[in-house]
């Protein structure tokens, strides 16, 4: 299996409904480092995975929708607690509504999955992989 992964950050603030959460539940920011690894099992015609160009344009895209946001006033995550993992789904199956529209060109048609690791710090972070 082959992969590419681009990088961005995301900047957000939000609070979670919980007593798992403990003080998350008060309105906090936080601060992401963004990985999106695309994945396919043969290069394409041009011997790569995926245009890392477009790559990098789309998963920016996606993020800056989300980026220097209250998550908590965005009405998709109205009464949604948005973790870190479910962010990393919400960023993969975008990034994956790309793919299917043929914005990251149509050779990445033949891209078979998409993992997004959302990195809180040094020590913590979560992923989300999908198929195409």
């Amino acid at each position: 299996m082959f992969s590419i992964t681009v990088r961005d950050h995301l900047m957000v603030a939000h609070s979670f409904h919980g007593e798992v959460f403990g003080p998350a539940q008060r309105l906090h920011g936080a601060t992401f480092v963004v990985d999106a690894t695309f994945r396919r099992p043969e290069l394409d015609t041009d011997n790569i995975v995926v245009d890392i160009g477009l790559a990098t344009r789309e998963l920016s895209a996606v993020v800056a929708a989300l980026n220097y946001r209250n998550l908590d006033d965005e009405p998709d995550f109205a009464g949604v607690n948005t973790s870190t993992e479910f962010l990393a789904k919400v960023i993969a199956d975008r990034l994956a509504a790309r793919v299917h529209a043929g914005d990251l060109g149509e050779q990445a048609r033949g891209l078979t999955g998409i993992t997004v690791t959302l990195r809180e710090s040094h020590i913590a972070w979560a992923s989300y992989e999908r198929d195409l």
